[in-house]
């Protein structure tokens, strides 16, 4: 696989690490999620239950071992650098300047190991005037100006359904480790990567930055192309109360609509977005409302248009595609869980599907360093390292 031979330590809490290092261990890399002693990593705790394991923590940590350690003791904090020798890839997503004060940041870690690739996740970065805040998804969505333009139809912003800062922020710490490792084959040397969820949202949203770059306003989110200011990129509700979307502006796609609806005249409006659209809009929300969504999923099966259902998440995890896909996997036990989204050829993703007890490789990761029965035993029982 793509990263046999890889020794991750991941640090990280929450979602954008630990997603940023399940997918390195679903091609191969060996994953020890670094725990504190006492609870843990939090997603262990958060959301419903299959049995002793939370859905979320199984979906973040499966296939990772678990070593519990206290980096706040000198003993702890000698026995991550010792590991950190021994690995290629270190993520971390404290608050700024926390993996300085225990004694395990990158110019600690650099100084034993030059090779380590060490990559910082955080809500705003490693500098800036806001490096000190403490943030989630929400606050950094809302600051970035992406919160501003996920609005109702009073205009109001609503919680968004995805973490957009947190998943981007994971998927762009895979690229920039990967790129790292690269870049040490021809070098010899590892680099820092700091990330920030910010700045991942931003550099995720240039089809919307028209009004902001070119014309120095805010955008109005219901005159513009994707946030409803165009009547193939929409929402409709049908006659039973179910919606469905238009997904695609092209103009291939309103002439096919539209033709096969009989109204053509309505076409030459769809070329420019916002307020001139109304009337296709108004002719669309009386035509979807007036039969079921199975009616019109019919009808536009045939039709080169995009379109789809909204469908709940609990039907959407059975959409014969996603099964074709391997995104939804289950273990012996008939457990689900969600499946790799990097997909090779050669090598295909051969995800763990079972997450670790808290402290579960403790003491085996110990003695690999060279520790004996009772040394392990004496840093179980001084509370240097847990299981």
């Amino acid at each position: 696989m793509k990263l046999d031979g890889i020794r991750v330590l991941d640090l990280s809490l929450f979602l954008p690490g630990p997603t940023a290092t399940v997918m390195l261990a679903d091609h191969g890399a060996e994953v020890i999620k670094v725990e504190s002693l006492g609870e843990g990593e939090p997603n262990r705790h958060i959301g419903q239950r299959r049995g002793d394991r939370s859905v979320y923590f199984d979906n973040t940590h499966r296939g990772k071992k678990s070593l519990a350690l206290n980096l706040k003791d000198p003993r702890g904090r000698a026995l991550f650098l010792e590991l950190a020798q021994t690995a290629d890839v270190i993520v971390e997503a404290f608050r700024p300047g926390v993996v300085k004060r225990l004694g395990v940041d990158y110019d600690a870690v650099a100084a034993v190991n030059p090779r380590i690739v060490y990559a910082s996740i955080s809500a705003f970065g490693q500098t800036g005037p806001l490096v000190g805040r403490p943030a989630h998804d929400l606050a950094v969505e809302a600051l970035v100006g992406l919160l501003s333009n996920n609005v109702d139809r009073d205009g109001r912003p609503v919680l968004p359904a995805m973490p957009a800062g947190d998943m981007l922020a994971a998927a762009y710490a895979v690229a920039g480790i990967a790129m790292a490792l690269y870049r040490r084959e021809q070098t010899g040397r590892g680099d820092y990567l700091d990330l920030a969820m910010m700045d991942s949202i931003l550099f995720s949203m240039p089809n919307s930055m028209g009004a902001a770059f070119a014309e120095q306003r805010p955008p109005v989110p219901a005159e513009e192309r994707i946030w409803g200011g165009n009547a193939f990129y929409r929402i409709y509700r049908c006659q039973d109360g179910l919606d469905l979307v238009l997904g695609g502006v092209e103009m291939k796609f309103v002439e096919a609509l539209l033709g096969a609806l009989d109204r053509p005249d309505l076409v030459p409006l769809c070329r420019t977005p916002g307020a001139g659209q109304a009337p296709v809009v108004a002719f669309l929300e009386e035509t979807f409302a007036s039969a079921p969504r199975a009616h019109w999923e019919s009808f536009l099966a045939p039709l080169d248009v995009c379109w789809a259902p909204v469908n709940d998440l609990r039907t959407a995890l059975s959409e014969p595609q996603l099964a074709a896909r391997e995104m939804v996997l289950k273990d012996e036990a008939g457990k689900e869980f969600l499946g790799a989204p990097l997909k090779f050829r050669e090598e295909p993703p051969a995800p763990g599907l079972r997450s670790p007890d808290h402290g579960g490789h403790s003491a085996e990761l110990v003695r690999a360093l060279g520790r004996s029965e009772a040394e392990v035993a004496a840093l179980l029982a001084d509370g240097v390292i847990g299981a």
